[in-house]
């Protein structure tokens, strides 16, 4: 028995070691027959030797001797170690020098173990480290490549430290049991490859030839007859006009998208640019090509490049063929056109293609013969100097209008019954939409402020000044594709803002009307803190101004718009007690379903008592409706806002935050944090007297300190809130602000610790331990 196994240990020994022969000779044959011309073009330090519009390229052949056999052993870790360890006086052009393990792609076995010498132009691997050891492959590197460090994921799934080479055809993907020793291989690589001077494009080096010779048309035309890569083709690229690093997206938070490497992406682009020419309904495609961009930052330049090649065309003095050559451009490449418009109002490419950009328009506008390219080329050019980068690609709405180089029309609604239409832009910002509003409804004189608000339903947040509108409407186009209700619509609010003075608003005034609406707002919301009796006053007055005297076959509101929520779940809550002398039911399954079913009894009572209470308030308001007979519209919204008023905090709006008791993290309660013209205080939810209330003219400074996290320094105190509407505080706070200032003219009574930006991004929030 002893013999037998013997036997069978040398059998599977001899087969592995011709298992990873015959695997070693068929990866070292793939990489053979994948072994092709490395194309490095010259350098920055070479442009200076160049003629106009000529190009140099070196083509070189990395040498390589036959493929060893190299194979798996049973070495241990301290002689793995010292091996590496070799001397570096033995070949002074050799950086770093080790064992290191090399994942392969076919075959039982997942890595194999190779030795590695880094120079300052390659990454060679070698079946061992004997001076006549065979070359098993080579990696080029240049400014181009890059380096993926270790990480813990790659460790905890394979129990080895990686690092991976990207270079243009290869990737080498390299393990080691050791820590320092894969972040000193990637420091060591990553060294060599920013040693290296930047590469760069033949169409990089034309655009600068051009830029050198733009005064000079003959040169220029020269430089497009001779460089086809410059101007319109039917044939596909190969490669990207701009140099990108080799490597994956594997590893970025972009990777879920389904996008690849950069320079394949860029390929892909130019593939989905050409299909507008064959596309019935082109705007799907153009809104998927700017998301791309959007995503993945250096593509937009590399977009703009292409769509400059595909509306460029070299101009010859022989003038035989031009009409036709009009007609076909016409009719085949009007598409690039209307994609470049969409782009150039989505977001700006880098300055040197911009200028580059900036010549290509005046030369088509020079030569072109087409007016209708002429006109695409002039509202582009007008389009550069307004647009900024957008958060959004372009609505179907927006793209139509501007393939047709039109205006859109924006519909605000504003409180009551009414809504204007606005002519907008792709650049039209929300505090040029609330200055044409105010404008057509004779606002603009007003003392108090106005916002855009987005609404869905009973829910809305204000949009900061600088928001573009075409962003705010394309978002309302995706999120109303991702819902199923189609009667909670979004739309865009015009309202009052912040409220400097309510008393001077004529009772005659559409002002009126929107703080009359608004406070109704309010009251529906639960955020007026007011007695039973006042609540019903409200709605009943809020009958007689919509419907006028009481009728029986009136189309009566809902309830739901007429009174607190809230307010009647309070009225109809039911204590939690057990039946009395009901003993507790024994643990188990069955008293699991027992506990179920009395839940289910409970809620059941629960809905019955909201339905009595619904139904007792509902006679409440009718009868009060009945007594306010002969009341006018304008009579009942004047005694509307007359209770409202007495309410001290009335013009103040109210946000929900955790309040901090102190810096350690213990906070108190929920509360209402009310932000007014003339001071900022802390309410307990339904209560009409504030806690604690800060003049204005005692806030020192205010800001965030996180996330989710607001202060306010006074005098003598500082406050810290909890809050999830830190971006809508910090936008009212500083209408406030800026409004006192302006009417005041009170500049060293504030110090604001804010972004200059209505709307700061959570990354450019400061940050420090609460």
């Amino acid at each position: 028995m002893p013999l037998r196994g013997v036997c069978w240990w040398l059998c599977c020994t001899r087969g592995f070691r011709l298992l990873g022969r015959e695997h070693g000779g068929r990866e070292e044959e793939e990489e053979e027959e994948e072994e092709e011309e490395s194309f490095e073009l010259r350098n920055k330090e070479e442009c200076t030797r160049r003629a106009p519009g000529q190009l140099e390229v070196t083509l070189s052949q990395p040498s390589r001797s036959a493929n060893g056999t190299p194979s798996l052993s049973g070495m241990s870790e301290d002689k793995l170690i010292n091996e590496g360890k070799v001397k570096m006086e033995d070949d002074p052009e050799v950086l770093v020098k080790g064992w290191l393990l090399r994942e392969v792609q076919a075959g039982w076995i997942r890595y194999r173990r190779f030795w590695f010498t880094l120079t300052a132009d390659s990454l060679e691997c070698y079946s061992g480290p004997e001076k006549d050891a065979r070359t098993v492959g080579m990696l080029v590197l240049t400014s181009l490549c890059s380096v993926l460090w270790p990480d813990k994921h790659t460790y905890k799934q394979t129990g080895y430290w990686s690092l991976t080479v990207f270079g243009r055809k290869h990737c080498y993907k390299l393990f080691t049991k050791h820590f320092n020793e894969a972040v000193h291989w990637a420091c060591a690589v990553q060294k060599v490859i920013d040693s290296k001077a930047p590469v760069e494009t033949p169409t990089q080096l034309l655009i600068r030839d051009i830029e050198e010779n733009k005064f000079n048309p003959e040169v220029v035309e020269h430089i497009y007859q001779h460089n086809p890569i410059l101007t319109y083709t039917q044939s596909p690229l190969y490669a990207p006009l701009l140099p990108f690093p080799y490597g994956s997206l594997d590893h970025l938070h972009l990777s879920g998208k389904g996008y690849v490497s950069v320079r394949e992406e860029a390929v892909r682009l130019f593939n989905c640019v050409q299909q507008l020419e064959l596309e019935r309904e082109p705007i799907p495609l153009i809104q998927g090509v700017l998301q791309t961009c959007l995503d993945l930052r250096p593509l937009r330049d590399e977009l703009y490049c292409q769509l400059i090649k595909q509306t460029s065309i070299a101009h010859t003095r022989s003038h035989t063929h031009t009409h036709t050559d009009t007609q076909t451009q016409g009719s085949t490449r009007l598409r690039y056109w209307q994609l470049l418009t969409c782009a150039s109002c989505t977001f700006l490419p880098s300055s040197p293609v911009l200028r580059y950009l900036r010549f290509h328009l005046k030369r088509v506008q020079s030569v072109c013969v087409d007016s209708e390219v002429e006109s695409y080329a002039s509202f582009i050019a007008q389009a550069l100097e307004k647009t900024r980068c957008r958060e959004c690609v372009p609505s179907w709405e927006e793209i139509q209008g501007l393939m047709t180089r039109q205006e859109m029309v924006c519909t605000v609604h504003y409180p009551g019954p009414g809504c204007c239409r606005i002519p907008i832009s792709s650049h039209t910002t929300a505090n040029e939409v609330v200055r044409k509003v105010a404008e057509r409804l004779g606002l603009q004189h007003s003392r108090n402020t106005f916002a855009l608000f987005e609404q869905k339903d009973s829910w809305e947040r204000a949009i900061g000044g600088g928001t573009i509108i075409a962003d705010v409407i394309t978002r309302f186009e995706n999120l109303s594709a991702k819902e199923s209700d189609p009667e909670c619509q979004w739309r865009l609010c015009f309202k009052l803002y912040c409220l400097l003075d309510t008393d001077s608003i004529s009772t005659d005034s559409i002002e009126y009307l929107f703080l009359y609406e608004q406070c109704h707002e309010m009251v529906v919301r639960g955020q007026l803190p007011v007695c039973e009796e006042d609540l019903l006053s409200l709605a009943a007055l809020r009958l007689q101004a919509l419907l006028g005297d009481y009728g029986s076959l009136a189309p009566y509101p809902t309830l739901e718009q007429l009174y607190p929520a809230r307010a009647l779940e309070n009225r109809a809550l039911l204590p939690p007690a057990e039946a009395p002398g009901c003993p507790p039911f024994p643990a188990g399954l069955l008293g699991a379903l027992w506990g179920q079913k009395r839940r289910d009894g409970q809620e059941q009572r629960q809905r019955a008592r909201l339905r009595d209470e619904a139904t007792a308030l509902s006679t409440s308001i009718m009868e009060r409706w009945k007594s306010l007979s002969g009341y006018s519209r304008a009579d009942s919204m004047a005694a509307y806002l007359t209770i409202a008023r007495q309410w001290p905090g009335f013009g103040c709006t109210l946000y929900e935050v955790d309040f901090y008791m102190s810096s350690s993290g213990s906070f108190s309660q929920r509360l209402w944090l009310g932000v007014a013209a003339s001071c900022v205080s802390l309410y307990r939810p339904g209560e009409a007297e504030a806690l604690e209330s800060l003049p204005i003219t005692q806030i020192c400074s205010y800001g965030v300190s996180d996330s989710n996290t607001f202060t306010i320094t006074a005098t003598d105190r500082h406050l810290l809130f909890h809050t999830s509407e830190l971006t809508e505080i910090m936008q009212l706070m500083n209408a406030y602000f800026s409004a006192t200032r302006r009417q005041l003219a009170k500049d060293d009574c504030i110090t604001m610790e804010t972004s200059s930006k209505l709307r700061p991004s959570l990354l450019e929030l400061p940050s420090h331990p609460v």
